[in-house]
């Protein structure tokens, strides 16, 4: 039934509690799973210059050691946590908006299933900005999973 499965990460709580679950289906279905760790280039805009936001949309981290490190560790962890169960790992990271960067990674890679953990934003927050999770849903015909915030607490 699942063949790839994504799993779209922060590092957060929420997210490490959506890769228990995704791990769990990919043993059950023998597929593989595919970590995204999406540089938001729309958070980022505001404290960088042109320049940097320029080098982070075409890939290069390199100077920017916080990004890069919070990336590997976000993808890492479930790297980590997939080899533990002898799950393949595909390890990605892109910059942009990330439902955008998303849906872009499902189609590009054939994703059967999407695992991933909502922040629970509410009230005017969540009017303004709406989340990842919800726009992911809207911006996609995939299966999407989503672990609960407060679920996961």
């Amino acid at each position: 039934m699942y063949e790839r499965i994504l799993i779209p990460t922060d590092g957060s709580e929420t997210s490490e509690e959506a890769v228990e679950h995704a791990l769990d289906l990919a043993e059950k279905y023998g597929a593989a799973v595919h970590a995204l760790y999406v540089v938001d280039t729309n958070a980022m805009s505001l404290s960088l210059g042109g320049e940097q936001l320029d080098r982070i949309e075409q890939g290069q981290y390199g100077e920017m050691q916080e990004v890069r490190e919070r990336a590997e560790r976000a993808t890492g962890y479930v790297a980590d946590r997939a080899g533990e169960r002898g799950i393949e790992t595909v390890e990605h990271v892109s910059a942009g908006r990330p439902h955008s960067m998303i849906a872009n990674y499902i189609d590009d890679n054939d994703i059967d299933l999407v695992v991933m953990g909502s922040h629970g934003r509410s009230g005017v927050r969540r009017a303004l900005l709406g989340s990842v999770t919800e726009r992911t849903l809207r911006s996609t015909r995939v299966p999407v999973l989503v672990i609960d915030a407060d679920e996961a607490e």
